[in-house]
Formats: structure tokens, C-alpha cells, sequence
């Protein structure tokens, strides 16, 4: 438990966006710290603490400015809703700039080499959030920012984004889809919210084919995902040779998720971390940045972000398991679109025609 190299993001004003009646509530983070420190693993992570609220100029690096006054002024003015799902309270625009600011820092630790990976546990969430406006419970993009400034300020050119949520990243697919130095990954529930995410989307112009969705029909489980990382996540991985690797983690894929319709285990989400650390220290020095998204049963939530802090820290510490077994087995034949897709665009895929 002496592994130092492992760090969260957390601020208690992270709580201060909080809607009482909505899913996105506070309680998912109180329960997750609440979590780590019954088990005790706390005092083995080094946690970064935002004492700034990140810039204006650095969120315009995917948002417009017009967009950002705009959550401001309707912060200020009391607004409640930013669309039909998406809330506001009068701290929100400042809970927003402090959570980019811990995506500024998660970067700074991992690319000055203090720290291996980091888990930013963010609020409020960020991949659905377009350049122009806020939905999907997102006010800020963190995961889009942060890859910005990686190629901007440490000059990366191959930076691999995962999107794990059961929702579709679509704001971070948007943000990047016409460049090939962000390769953005997303496997999600279909059909669901957002409605995008489709196999037909694979980037534009010199992003072509840096774009991978895989669409799977609702009551995949632990074998699905299993087999997709095997046939695709970590081939593509392998021929892309990130130099840092960014994961939207959100944990509604789970089982017993009220907002989706997968079957995932929590002890999976610790398998799929396994994977994915051994992928980042293969091909970029172990650097990994997950960023907290959906995942809406609240306790559950928890013991997977503590599975998978677990295994990214080599505690060896028993993973948190479920007592029924995850049923899936449906997702055969969208794994293989898949490659059928992306085979045309990708060596390693074609390999297993």
C-alpha cells in the first residue's frame, strides 16, 4: 500500500452543484470518498486539490466564449435549468471552472512525471457538454479541455480518448472528429440519449477513421465488453501507440444503473481498468487520466471506483463483487460492424478477416 504514484481530484465545493431531485446529485462523489476512506486507501493516494478556478481562455480552447458568459450571467441571475435536463445552481459556473481546473492539474502531475495516473473525481460531469452549449447533465467538456492542452501546452500528437460511459461522448467526438491526433473511442448503449454515436461516424477530413463508436444493443454484459476491448480496443491501441490515454469513466454501465440497460459487473470495471493500465504502460509510460461521467446508482458507483482505483494502484486489495452474474452475450454482431467498419481504416483489423 506504499504505491504513491496513483492520485485523485476532489474539492468538497465540488458538492455545491446539487440538485436534490436529480440523478446527477452530490451524494455520487460523498459516497465515493466516503468509500475510499472505509477502506482505508486514502492516505495511499495522493490527492490534488484545485486552488483556482481554470481560466476562460483556457475553457475556450473547445467552448465559445458567448457560451461560457452565458452559463455565468445565468448563474448569476438564479436560472435553474440549462435545458430540460441539465440544472444550474447560483455556484455552478464556479464549481464548473474549479472542476476544469482539476483536469488542468491531473495533466500538469501526470505529463511533469509525479504521478503515473490519476482518477479526477469531477463535478459536475463533462463529454456531453458541445463546444455551444450544455446538456446532458455536462457544463464544461473536462476531458476535451484537457486533451487541448496536452497537444497545445506539451505538444502531444497522438492522445487516445475512451469514453466508457453507457451515453455517448458527444461533445468530445465533435470537438476532435476532423483531426487524426485525438483518436476518441466510445463504447455506449444504442439506442439511448444522445442519440449519436452511430457506426457510420468515423471523423472527417484528416480525422477519418480516428473516430470508433461501438454502438451495442442494450443487455450487453461482462463477455461483450471483454470481447470488443480483445478484438478492437486494444488492436487499435496497439497500431495508434498513444502517448497519454484519457478515459471518460462513467460508471452507467453497471448492472443496476436506472439511467441504462447494460449488465455490467462492478468486478468488470476493474478488468476493463487491468486492461486499459496495461495498454498505457506498454505504449506511453503508464500515463492515464480517467475523468468521472455518468454512473447513477449511487453506492454502486463507489465500489467501482474503488475496483478500479485498486487495480490502477497495484493495491491487490479483493475487488468489490456482485452476487448475481452479468448476463450478456448480445453483442456479436454489433462487435463485428465494428471491424467491418473500421477495417478499411485500421491494419490491425483487417488482420482478423
Amino acid at each position: 500500500m506504499n504505491n504513491m504514484r496513483t492520485g485523485i481530484v476532489y474539492h468538497d465545493d465540488f458538492l455545491l452543484h446539487f440538485n436534490y431531485y436529480h440523478p446527477e446529485c452530490k451524494e455520487r462523489l460523498e459516497a465515493a470518498m466516503a468509500k475510499l476512506k472505509k477502506e482505508g486507501v486514502l492516505p495511499s493516494l495522493v490527492q490534488i486539490t484545485p486552488q483556482e478556478k481554470a481560466p476562460v481562455e483556457t475553457i475556450a480552447l473547445v467552448h465559445d466564449e458567448d457560451y461560457i458568459r452565458s452559463v455565468e450571467t445565468a448563474c448569476q441571475k438564479g436560472v435553474r435549468q440549462l435545458d430540460m435536463d441539465t440544472y444550474l445552481t447560483p455556484d455552478t459556473y464556479e464549481v464548473a471552472r474549479l472542476a476544469v481546473q482539476g483536469a488542468l492539474d491531473a495533466v500538469e502531475k501526470v505529463m511533469n512525471g509525479e504521478l503515473d495516473r490519476v482518477f479526477a473525481l469531477l463535478r459536475p460531469p463533462g463529454h456531453h457538454a458541445e463546444p455551444n452549449r450544455g446538456m446532458g447533465f455536462c457544463i464544461f467538456n473536462n476531458i476535451a479541455i484537457a486533451a487541448r492542452v496536452l497537444q497545445n501546452r506539451y505538444g502531444l500528437s497522438r492522445i487516445m480518448i475512451l469514453d466508457w460511459d453507457v451515453h455517448h461522448g458527444n461533445s468530445t467526438q465533435h470537438v476532435f472528429e476532423n483531426e487524426a491526433e485525438v483518436l476518441f473511442f466510445s463504447v455506449h448503449q444504442s439506442p439511448a440519449y444522445p442519440g449519436t454515436g452511430g457506426l457510420k461516424e468515423v471523423g472527417r477530413g484528416k480525422g477519418q477513421g480516428y473516430t470508433l463508436n461501438a454502438p451495442l444493443p442494450a443487455g450487453c454484459g461482462d463477455e461483450d465488453y471483454l470481447n470488443l476491448f480483445q478484438q478492437v480496443v486494444i488492436p487499435v491501441m496497439e497500431e495508434y501507440k498513444p502517448e497519454i490515454l484519457l478515459i471518460s469513466a462513467g460508471q452507467d454501465a453497471y448492472m443496476g444503473d436506472p439511467l441504462a440497460s447494460m449488465n455490467l459487473s462492478k468486478q468488470f470495471y476493474g478488468t476493463m481498468a487491468q486492461i486499459l493500465k496495461e495498454g498505457a504502460e506498454k505504449h506511453c509510460e503508464g500515463k492515464m487520466i480517467l475523468f468521472l461521467e455518468g454512473g447513477y446508482n449511487v453506492d454502486a458507483q463507489a465500489s467501482i471506483i474503488f475496483n478500479v482505483i485498486n487495480v490502477l494502484s497495484d493495491w491487490n486489495l479483493p475487488l468489490e463483487k456482485d452476487h448475481k452474474d452479468s448476463k450478456g452475450g448480445r453483442g456479436g454482431r454489433a462487435i463485428q460492424a465494428v471491424l467491418d467498419t473500421h477495417k478499411q481504416y485500421w491494419q490491425c483489423l483487417k488482420q482478423q478477416d
